[in-house]
């Protein structure tokens, strides 16, 4: 028994390249054994023998037909089949005859050459099982269906008589007149349909060539007809590779011309556009892979021609009629269709670059490969009222669907032909993505909120919709950013695609789940951009959501009764943390009053997020305005810095250690006394406010917890990370603010117990110890000496005091060792 190739069966081979299922596909069969095939067969003799059909003959068949792909039909058997249709002394049941046609077909494709004879015997045979008197499709439809199927695969047969492929043709040709709205109830038979006409296609007789395409790329829109998909476009664009390849092998020219004449170089008014597109779209594909053979040079040339230029005239008409896809209704013929042109030009391989392709593949990535902003308002407008499980499958059915799968591959064409069409198509393009990016930064944001908690589901899946448009995006910028960002274009249109670049990926930021070299690279070359002009600079940074627009959160009209929290809403958060990541890149090219009136208002509204790594970048952008320098507004930079500090100090230490990160309030502290002037008024107000946060500090983690200063290595509480914070201002702050510094850690270490003042000064001799700053260290040995000798004293005296006040009668006095209890002087 021979095993089926993947093309032996026309129709599975359709069923897989198009993702179409079916309940009566071969891969559903079950395999019967050797012994039930061979009972079956003797069985059916049996049959003819006796001229009585029973229902175990039926059973029989099934057997049979269950193990399609491993059976092989002799020519005795095939004789056998024939010779019980023919029979006038036996009456079959309906049912049979679907099962005899197809038994019929495992015959003749996989019968190297099938006897001649026999197929003209067949003739007779399908004549009578179609006649009126035996045919009923209403009773079984898939009688139709093997029908056309075994016809057309008879007259491919190479052994069948040109007079035998003429009547199955027309025998064909006749089934799908007048029982073609057997499609429109059961769309399940399709690829078989469409097989048959395949096999008709490639018959060596020309008889009826053109009605069979008629039908093919008519049928989808007669009345009672199948209703027309991107699945059924995908059989249509791989049947015509198949009949194209097949065509070219057998030197078919006539045919070749006539299919380029009639369907590629002729607009016929009963033709669907989408079965036009796929078909043409087919072609393609077969002289693109190489498959087509013994075809001229001029020929090939001449189908490339004319299968492009059908698509494009397709294109532009659904351009005019869609206004340019402005137009807001939600057409399903013009969704099919622009679903289909995208879907071709993926599989159909290279294409030259035409602006109205382009320009649907633009309107298909952004309105039905990834229709958020459709799936955003039913979700929106289904909030009351409808159910939840309708959400849920709709949005499920978009992840699973062909359009979607093929996101990727429609992605790279749409970036391939940006780089040859034109500028005006090119611009139009650009502002059409980096417009739609705003539009779902706003439309998620708003279905987030209502969603989370809720209907998480539903809220997933949309957001793995939003992941796959944010790669897309990041694809089409990079493709962008290679042409545009290079001396061909002067410097202003430059900086404008380098600030819409980053607005559109601020808007996206969400969405960011994996690190993508593409991404990163584009990154780069925009943010080098920007760093290069004031103005780039300065509108990328007033692009920024204002502070109102922060914490009021999105306007429409059912949030109105929702409790509206800044921090909650994670979608306008990653926005904020791009900008934050962004803007110290270029932060030199930054006017003051700029930062004072955009940036800062927000950079300290998120250092109170409670999610200190959120927090984390607004202490970062603060060390960044406080280190950069701009010559032309120094004097104004500087008074903005000053003001910042103190406002800075106050909001970072109200919320430590709760919810300011000491990293990041460590970093923005020690920005601030390197850079601004000496003896800044700041720095004081600085110093002043950490040494009291430490003294508060430490006197709460002392009353929670007695052994606290016995390891300073090693997880620190609150107070002792400021304190070690202090301790390393000393080397840091300038000479006028260092004694007040000085003077004011003394008070504090001596209000330390004992532990604690000894573990502070051998960590502070540490570090002198190792300093090389000589302007300093003199000072800093002399200061320590005096406060260990002062810690000392203090020790000394609360001890007599406690010795004065115990029992008078103690006999036993311990002797203070003075050489132990001026260890650290010794040791300086």
């Amino acid at each position: 028994m021979a095993k089926a190739t993947p093309t032996l069966f026309l129709e599975d081979w359709l069923r897989s390249v198009s993702g179409f299922s079916s309940r009566f596909s071969s891969r559903n069969y079950s395999a019967s054994s050797a012994r039930a095939i061979i009972q079956a067969w003797a069985e059916l003799r049996d049959c003819l023998q006796h001229k009585s059909f029973q229902s175990h003959h039926l059973q029989s068949l099934k057997t049979l037909v269950n193990s399609q792909t491993s059976l092989h039909v002799a020519e005795p058997q095939a004789k056998l089949l024939l010779s019980i249709l023919s029979s006038p002394d036996l009456s079959l049941p309906h049912e049979s005859y679907t099962l005899f046609l197809r038994l019929l077909y495992i015959w003749v494709r996989k019968s190297a050459r099938p006897s001649s004879v026999l197929i003209d015997s067949a003739v007779k045979a399908l004549s009578d099982v179609f006649s009126t008197t035996q045919y009923n499709p209403q009773k079984s439809p898939h009688l139709f269906s093997e029908g056309v199927l075994l016809l057309g695969s008879l007259s491919f047969a190479p052994s069948a008589s040109e007079s035998s492929k003429t009547v199955f043709i027309g025998l064909l040709c006749w089934l799908l007149a007048e029982e073609y709205q057997v499609l429109g109830s059961f769309s399940e038979l399709i690829p078989d349909v469409l097989a048959g006409i395949g096999y008709a296609l490639c018959s060596s007789v020309n008889v009826h060539f053109v009605t069979i395409l008629d039908f093919m790329l008519s049928i989808w829109g007669k009345e009672s007809g199948p209703q027309g998909s991107v699945s059924h476009g995908l059989m249509i664009l791989h049947l015509m590779e198949w009949v194209m390849s097949g065509l070219s092998s057998f030197r078919s020219l006539e045919k070749i011309n006539t299919f380029c004449q009639d369907v590629l170089e002729t607009t016929k008014a009963n033709y669907v556009p989408f079965a036009v597109v796929m078909a043409a779209a087919g072609v393609l594909r077969a002289l693109n892979r190489s498959i087509v053979s013994g075809l001229g040079l001029e020929t090939i040339s001449r189908l490339r021609r004319s299968a492009e230029d059908r698509i494009e005239s397709v294109a532009k008409d659904l351009i005019s009629r869609t206004r340019g896809f402005t137009s807001s209704d939600n057409d399903h013929t013009d969704s099919l269709l622009l679903q289909c042109i995208s879907v071709a030009l993926a599989r159909s391989g290279v294409v030259s670059a035409r602006s109205p392709l382009f320009i649907c593949l633009a309107s298909a990535l952004l309105t039905e490969i990834f229709p958020l902003r459709r799936l955003y308002m039913k979700v929106l407008k289904s909030m009351h009222g409808s159910s939840a499980v309708l959400r849920i499958n709709e949005v499920k059915e978009h992840l699973e669907s062909l359009t979607f799968k093929e996101a990727g591959a429609i992605t790279g064409v749409f970036c391939n032909l940006y780089v040859s069409v034109d500028e005006q198509s090119k611009h139009m393009m650009e502002n059409l993505v980096w417009d739609h990016c705003q539009h779902i930064y706003m439309e998620h944001r708003q279905v987030a909120l209502v969603l989370r908690g809720k209907e998480d589901e539903v809220l997933g899946d949309l957001e793995k919709i939003a992941e796959s448009a944010f790669l897309m995006v990041v694809l089409f910028a990079l493709a962008v950013t290679k042409h545009k960002l290079n001396s061909k274009f002067n410097q202003e249109t430059q900086m404008d695609t380098s600030v819409r670049i980053l607005i559109s990926f601020s808007c996206l930021e969400y969405f960011r789940r994996i690190r993508l070299p593409e991404y990163m690279d584009t990154i780069r070359g925009i943010v080098v951009s920007v760093q290069e002009s004031d103005s780039a600079c300065v509108s990328f940074v007033r692009s920024m959501p204002t502070y109102v627009d922060l914490t009021n959160g999105p306007d429409f009209s059912f949030l109105q009764k929702m409790e509206y929290l800044w921090s909650k809403d994670e979608v306008q958060t990653a926005r904020i943390l791009f900008y934050l990541r962004v803007i110290p890149t270029c932060i030199a090219r930054l006017p003051s009053p700029v930062f004072g009136k955009v940036v800062a208002p927000t950079m300290f509204l998120y250092m109170g997020h409670p999610n200190g790594k959120v927090a984390r970048p607004s202490h970062s952008m603060f060390s960044a305005f406080i280190s950069s320098g701009k010559d032309s507004d120094q004097d104004e930079r500087e008074s903005l810095k000053e003001q910042l500090v103190f406002y800075y100090i106050q909001r970072s230490l109200v919320e430590y250690p709760e919810i300011t990160p000491f990293e990041g309030l460590a970093s923005g502290v020690a920005a601030l006394v390197r850079h601004l002037p000496a003896g800044s008024p700041a720095i004081f107000y600085c110093v002043h406010c950490l040494v009291e946060k430490a003294n508060r500090l430490c006197i709460e983690d002392l009353s929670h917890q007695d052994d606290m200063w016995k390891n300073w290595q090693g997880e620190s509480e609150p107070g002792k990370k400021i304190l070690d914070l202090l301790l390393r201002l000393i080397s840091l702050v300038d000479i006028q603010v260092l004694p007040d510094l000085m003077k004011l850690l003394a008070q504090l270490i001596a209000q330390l117990p004992k532990d604690g003042q000894n573990m502070i000064l051998n960590e502070f001799y540490s570090q002198v110890a190792e300093s090389d700053d000589v302007t300093r260290k003199p000072t800093l040995v002399s200061w320590l000496q005096s406060l260990s000798y002062l810690c000392f004293q203090e020790t000394s005296g609360s001890a007599a005091s406690r010795k004065v006040g115990s029992e008078a009668n103690s006999t036993s006095v311990r002797t203070p060792d003075p050489l132990k209890d001026a260890s650290l002087n010794a040791r300086l």
